[in-house]
């Protein structure tokens, strides 16, 4: 699994700091907005063909991790 590093860069000349897959300027939050409205994967990245399935994937399973984690609270509480 890559690092969430390598997936994201968080940079305020490109879409005024909003985080978008590396090497891209697609906003990270379309992945979700995509997937909120019950769009699959592959038609994401069929809209968007600078964003590849690895990126997502990875992506994905770092949420995954993240969200299903032991420490969730301290997560929560660092956002918060």
């Amino acid at each position: 699994m890559k690092s969430l590093k390598s997936l994201i860069t968080v940079d305020k000349e490109i879409l005024g700091g909003q985080p978008v897959f590396k090497g891209t300027r697609v906003p990270v939050e379309s992945l979700f907005m995509h997937l909120e409205k019950g769009i699959s994967v592959n038609e994401f990245l069929i809209d968007f063909p600078t964003v590849n399935k690895e990126q997502v994937v990875s992506l994905l399973e770092i949420a995954e991790k993240l969200l299903t984690s032991v420490n969730i609270e301290k997560i929560i509480e660092a956002v918060a």
